[in-house]
């Protein structure tokens, strides 16, 4: 027996889009028709794939086996086909880059700006993409390329068929409200901050993560008063005085000077690392914007 192709494609779409019914309408199925190819699949592997409920769907261990495999092998397909088509003189028209939300204001809009003078005829997609997803949708060929990060405490997925380089080392900085008895230190502690309310992520989340690993490690115990992900969100917290948190340098490069200062935390050397992830053997557009976010992270910390 040889899995057909097209139901793979069902299932990988199911399992992105979250539902039946998103996957049925990016497919222009109707839903009974493609939850109908999806019991097909089940039936000729002998196991059940997808778990359905009232909010969604929620793939078996069988399904998230299959979907590593149907992701490849859909990717490879598209290579394929791009392949044939370059031979035969035609150039790709459309490129697709994922980045996550901060990404997308300190290192994109400067990049898509360069990219579009150098290749007019390319069309761009942004999607916005959060850590760690978006890897799966790489190796399908959904997306060309994948603007991602690891923040400290955090563990890399595994890139299996896929190409990840380092783009950038972006350093965390502690930001303290204009005025705090700490903005003249050279470098506080993290002991000395045991009192403040601080901004960060919820429990979970990679800043959040980053976070509690340097408390622990120096044996603090942080009052985290304000939950947000948002950068722009905890800086105007901080500008009011109402906490303090770490900032991406990227971010503060970017951002109105005015009412908050920066420093280095004392003893912890963090940084979120940022990375490219493509597909292997990429051809242009994918090298041209590979290059042009190379060089945009060059500038990202001058």
């Amino acid at each position: 027996m040889v899995l057909d192709a097209n139901r793979l494609r069902v299932l990988v779409e199911v399992a992105h889009t979250g539902s039946i019914a998103a996957a049925a309408k990016r497919m222009s199925f109707t839903p009974p028709a493609l939850s109908q190819q999806l019991t097909k699949l089940e039936r000729e592997l002998g196991c059940v794939l997808v778990e359905r409920g009232r909010t969604g769907v929620r793939l078996t261990e069988a399904g998230r086996v299959l979907l590593e495999h149907g992701e490849r092998v859909l990717g490879e397909l598209r290579d394929a086909e791009a392949a044939v088509r370059a031979t035969a003189g035609e150039r790709p028209h459309r490129l697709s880059l994922g980045a996550f939300a901060s990404a997308g204001k300190a290192l994109v809009p400067s990049a898509l700006a360069a990219f579009g003078r150098a290749q007019p005829h390319v069309r761009l997609a942004l999607s916005d993409v959060e850590p760690p997803d978006g890897y799966g949708l790489v190796a399908s060929g959904d997306l060309d390329l994948l603007i991602t990060h690891r923040y400290p405490g955090v563990a890399l997925p595994a890139v299996t068929g896929l190409h990840r380089e380092e783009l950038l080392v972006d350093p965390l900085l502690l930001v303290l409200p204009e005025g705090h008895p700490l903005a003249g230190a050279a470098e506080p502690r993290l002991a000395d901050l045991v009192d403040e309310e601080w901004i960060c992520g919820a429990p979970g989340i990679s800043n959040r993560v980053a976070l509690d690993t340097v408390a622990r490690a120096q044996g603090a115990r942080l009052n985290v008063a304000y939950e947000t992900r948002d950068y722009e969100v905890t800086l105007a917290l901080i500008r009011a005085g109402v906490g303090v948190g770490l900032i991406p340098r990227t971010i503060l490069g970017a951002a109105p000077s005015g009412g908050w200062v920066h420093r280095t935390l004392a003893g912890a050397d963090l940084a979120r690392e940022i990375y490219l992830v493509h597909r292997n053997r990429p051809r242009d557009p994918v090298l041209t914007m590979v290059a042009t976010l190379r060089q945009a992270a060059r500038g990202a910390l001058a």
